[in-house]
């Protein structure tokens, strides 16, 4: 009966791939720590999940059978998501009331913090988990209480916040100019911060030595345990047997001949090309960047999704369908593998945070081409704090990136210059600095450490006495 008391953790992610990932890989971490973990997720996402040390259980958003595609708007979905989702919430709780594992803390994402008061309700602990940056956290706090005010002009530019490098429009998350662009997703962002003062904790994924001025810069305003990188073990402290992927896709995987070509290529010699599950170029940039790959010269792999493939020119599609020695398209492939592989030169990213640490945790050189949100400012991080790769140039008229300067960057990053010599240098020196910090006695194995010993304590008192 002692292992029951040791404390039941409720991971509960907002439902998409780049949020389930990083709060199922935190949840894993706390299974191999001695704490009972369980997934909360919806029931539309819920066989996309799979774990072997993490118990999965459904909860409801209202829309079962087709999840936010099912909603079709996003105020609509997140409406019907905190009514829903706070009623079964509570049911799961209860449900394990009674058995050795009560429920003692919920680990919800930062996107539902409603969560916070169902734990309350229920009696037990409860705590954010921001699937974003400290940079990014820091800029929306400031929105929130009231410091930094919208929309954010050219003339109100540079910004400059506690600890953070001056940033321009082009840094900033993309709808500050134009609040009023996505209103339901820049209310989400917000209510992150609405009810901080009553959480037990704040996790973040990122790691001291990454964002540490950043953190200090906020100050009492967000005091988050800092547990990141949430990136499988296996490309970290191996201390995980066979942590290998995060366990959860909601992409069918079609295509698994990538890692065949790359055995084929020689050592940092191709280009890797994804803009993640969300991003959709037009069809003129899908182009620029087709013909840009093209005239670099380089080999490259590049994930393009089959929505999306109507989109690349003809005589591209006929040049890498005749030619594959020289470049690849597939629509899915498994990214941690292929930025692991001894062939990777560089990684053409749209800078979501999830793929910026698993570039930064696997020494990869990136090149950001970022689209909206949070990815300019990661971008910004990319290029000029961490100086781990480069950034494309936006056409000022087309607002697109052009073929020669994707070329150009590809050229900076992959070439032994002055400045791609800097940046191979850089990413191995940040390659080390994540693994310390996840490895035994680092700065977020400790953070991590505390929030058990804190939880198993919690328990024993109030299951024990």
């Amino acid at each position: 009966m002692e292992k029951a008391y040791e404390g039941h953790v409720l991971v509960l992610p907002y439902p998409s791939q780049g949020h389930i990932n990083p709060l199922l890989q935190f949840a894993k971490r706390l299974a191999s720590k001695g704490l009972k973990a369980t997934i909360a997720t919806t029931h539309y996402t819920l066989s996309s999940i799979s774990a072997p040390s993490v118990t999965v259980e459904p909860i409801s958003d209202g829309f079962d059978h087709g999840g936010y595609a099912q909603a079709q708007s996003e105020k609509l979905f997140l409406e019907s998501f905190k009514s829903n989702g706070s009623r079964t919430l509570t049911q799961l709780i209860h449900k394990h009331q009674t058995t050795t594992h009560p429920i003692t803390c919920i680990v919800y994402d930062s996107f539902l913090p409603w969560a916070l008061d169902v734990a309350k309700e229920n009696g037990i602990l409860g705590g954010p988990f921001f699937t974003n940056s400290a940079a990014v956290s820091a800029i929306f706090s400031r929105i929130y209480e009231g410091t930094l005010r919208l929309p954010v002009r050219v003339e109100d530019c540079p910004v400059v916040l506690p600890g953070i490098p001056a940033l321009n429009l082009e840094d900033l998350p993309s709808f500050l100019n134009a609040p009023e662009s996505y209103p339901a997703y820049l209310e989400m962002k917000l209510n992150q911060f609405s009810n901080l003062e009553k959480a037990d904790w704040i996790f973040s994924n990122t790691f001291q030595a990454l964002e540490a001025q950043v953190v200090k810069g906020m100050g009492e305003h967000w005091p988050a345990k800092l547990i990141g990188p949430m990136v499988p073990s296996a490309y970290l402290d191996e201390r995980i047997e066979g942590d290998k992927e995060y366990g959860a896709s909601l992409w069918k995987p079609l295509d698994q001949e990538c890692t065949k070509w790359l055995e084929t290529k020689p050592q940092n010699s191709v280009v890797y090309i994804s803009f993640g599950s969300m991003v959709s170029l037009t069809q003129q940039e899908m182009e620029e960047i087709a013909w840009g790959l093209h005239k670099s010269g380089f080999d490259f792999l590049w994930v393009v999704k089959d929505s999306e493939r109507h989109k690349l020119p003809k005589g591209f599609l006929e040049f890498t369908t005749q030619n594959q020695e020289k470049g690849m398209i597939v629509n899915w492939c498994n990214q941690l593998e292929i930025l692991a592989h001894r062939s990777g030169g560089c990684f053409v990213t749209h800078c979501g945070w999830n793929s910026t640490l698993e570039g930064l945790s696997l020494g990869i050189p990136m090149v950001g081409v970022p689209k909206w949100a949070d990815q300019l400012t990661d971008a910004k991080f990319i290029k000029d704090v961490w100086c781990v790769g480069g950034r494309v140039k936006v056409d000022d008229e087309l607002r697109i990136v052009k073929r020669e300067d994707v070329v150009m960057s590809l050229n900076e990053v992959m070439n032994e210059g002055k400045r791609g010599l800097e940046i191979k240098k850089n990413v191995e020196k940040w390659r080390g600095l994540a693994k310390e910090a996840i490895s035994e006695g680092g700065s977020s194995d400790k953070a991590i450490d505390e929030f058990v010993v804190a939880l198993k304590t919690f328990a024993t008192k109030k299951y024990l006495n």
